[in-house]
């Protein structure tokens, strides 16, 4: 079989060397708690001119996020150790390391980490912005303590930073 390919560009085309890619080494990013997870921006909108944010979570034996639904962001779920239950609108999807959940914009989703022990996830959002939520409302880790869990007090002084970032929390009714 023969392949024709397209014209080549000339070698001072700036494609050539154009070193625009963003590299993020494993112990790299701003590392927030927040909800008794933690959690490392990878990647912020302000680096990719808000195409995308990628976040790096811990999660705790239960922890996790409550169902919600966002009103400018689609979000991509990717496994990275643990066992996860996700929300998916009205269904529970068990997930493990290699799965991915993708959620567009408006549908309700969230998680909880189903294991023993503690769980990662690698969140894409695109468009970025919403790592903000994490970057402006997170606290710094503190060395050898685990992340504390969020009370309702800790919920409710959250409340109008999830109105700004169109974030509407949509629990189970026995949640």
């Amino acid at each position: 079989m023969t392949f024709v390919l397209p014209r080549v560009p000339d070698q001072e085309d700036p494609r050539w060397t154009r070193r625009d890619g963003i590299f993020v080494r494993r112990d790299e990013g701003v590392t927030k708690w927040m909800t008794g997870d933690t959690t490392t921006v990878k990647i912020s909108s302000a680096q990719t001119s808000g195409a995308l944010g990628v976040l790096e979570t811990s999660v705790p034996p239960g922890g996790g996020a409550l169902p919600h639904a966002h009103g400018r962001e689609e979000e991509a779920f990717y496994v990275l150790s643990g066992d996860f239950d996700f929300v998916n609108g009205d269904e529970i999807i068990q997930a493990g390391p290699g799965d991915l959940l993708f959620v567009p914009r408006g549908n309700r989703h969230g998680f909880t980490n189903t294991g023993a022990l503690p769980a990662k996830l690698l969140t894409f959002i695109m468009p970025g912005g919403h790592e903000g939520f994490w970057l402006d409302n997170g606290t710094d880790p503190q060395p050898g303590k685990s992340a504390p869990p969020l009370g309702p007090e800790g919920f409710a002084a959250l409340a109008q930073e999830l109105v700004r970032h169109q974030v509407t929390v949509m629990p189970d009714s026995e949640s």
